[in-house]
């Protein structure tokens, strides 16, 4: 459905804002798992230091 929509040359900019959309939501998935894990290291290594 969503190729059939925004296929063809008239329809870039709407292609290009769905690019957009599908990237943003595949990043804060991995900032939040890469934020966790530095909590997680910083935490242990605190830790190890006691």
């Amino acid at each position: 459905m969503c190729r059939a929509a925004l296929g063809g040359d008239a329809n870039m900019e709407k292609a290009q804002a769905v690019n957009d959309g599908i990237l943003y939501l595949m990043i804060i998935p991995y900032l939040l798992v890469a934020v966790i894990g530095f909590l997680i290291y910083r935490m242990r290594k605190n830790k190890q230091k006691n």
